[in-house]
């Protein structure tokens, strides 16, 4: 190998070289701090660059996405003097470079403390109870704080969220007794209501049932009245052309007080039916009815040894009355005494 191609080759190398340091590629989202001669020179951002080899140097490279920081539980004590571990997550972007680089050495260690503190401070001012319940009051105002504190780093600070409060145990057990209390209080007021709205709703189911049993019974009354009044409407007019049926027949049969007496003595038998009938009641004109049907009976055999009587006209005149005492039969009715009626004993 000649010593004209190894110059070559060295000028070649030499120049590959400096080409590749003179060559920055910075990819998206991503910044890098360029320092010249130990000092601050510029800030490339995303895409091709070229730098002064062995001049300009990259001091850090930065990412400006939004970082997102979990911090490990800290121990805060409550303005009750007990001891809480809050776990804390911090959303933060850097801004700007060159102050995150040179205004702090290392800002997510700054951070984290500063978060540590201002929660301290904040924490302190409060109760547990309100620590548990108030923790987007807690996140607002730590938030505030940190993000004017960080202003100066170039880190600007979009969100603090509280991830997890964690009480001691006995105030935990505490809590817990408290709230299984408060949800059996729950339990048996609302047990209460239910039996008092069942009670009210088979109240009111009972009333609506008698009221509609009332109102059916007083319709199915009404209606057992109206059906009995025109059932006895019915027999009154049947016994009234019944009674005016036989009236008509006996006054066209033109019966005289011998007959009469005749069917009274056929129904009395009839009266003597029961047990129950131990005393008879015989009227007046009873004797006076026995006395016509055995005149009427002897009239009778005399008339079987005479000749036959001659046959009656078509039409013949009705009997003239018998010149009797008037009685209860062929006269208007008198009024009843005591005479009138007298014991029979058959």
């Amino acid at each position: 190998m000649t010593p004209t191609l190894i110059l070559t080759l060295v000028v070649i190398a030499v120049g590959a070289l400096v080409l590749y340091r003179s060559v920055r590629i910075v990819p998206q989202a991503t910044a890098d701090i360029i320092e010249r001669f130990g000092r601050y020179h510029r800030t490339l951002n995303a895409g091709l660059s070229l730098v002064v080899p062995f001049v300009d140097q990259v001091r850090n490279r930065i990412d400006l996405r939004e970082q997102v920081v979990p911090f490990a539980p800290q121990p805060v004590i409550t303005a009750e003097n007990l001891v809480v571990s809050i776990d804390t997550v911090i959303y933060y972007q850097v801004t700007d470079t060159k102050a995150a680089t040179y205004e702090v050495a290392n800002f997510l260690t700054a951070i984290e403390q500063l978060t540590v503190t201002t929660l301290r401070n904040i924490i302190g001012g409060m109760d547990l109870e309100r620590t548990l319940t108030s923790r987007e009051e807690i996140n607002t105002e730590l938030r505030g704080v940190l993000d004017e504190a960080t202003g100066r780093w170039g880190i600007r600070v979009n969100r603090v969220e509280l991830k997890a409060v964690d009480p001691p145990d006995s105030i935990k057990e505490a809590m817990e007794k408290q709230m299984r209390a408060d949800r059996d209080k729950r339990a048996s007021i609302l047990t209460a209501e239910g039996q008092k709205q069942s009670t009210i709703l088979t109240a009111e189911g009972e009333r609506t049932s008698a009221v509609l049993r009332a109102r059916g019974q007083a319709e199915a009354a009404v209606l057992s009245a109206e059906a009995d009044a025109k059932a006895q409407a019915a027999r009154a007019r049947g016994q009234a052309q019944a009674i005016a049926t036989v009236f008509k027949a006996i006054h066209e049969g033109n019966p005289d007080e011998r007959l009469l007496a005749y069917q009274y003595l056929q129904t009395l038998p009839r009266i003597a039916e029961g047990n129950s009938n131990k005393l008879w009641i015989v009227p007046s004109e009873m004797g006076k009815a026995l006395e016509g049907l055995g005149g009427f009976f002897g009239a009778a055999k005399g008339d079987n040894n005479r000749a036959p009587a001659p046959v009656p006209a078509a039409h013949p005149e009705p009997p003239a009355p018998l010149a009797a005492e008037p009685t209860d039969l062929d006269g208007p009715p008198r009024p009843r005494d005591e005479d009138d009626y007298r014991p029979y004993t058959p």
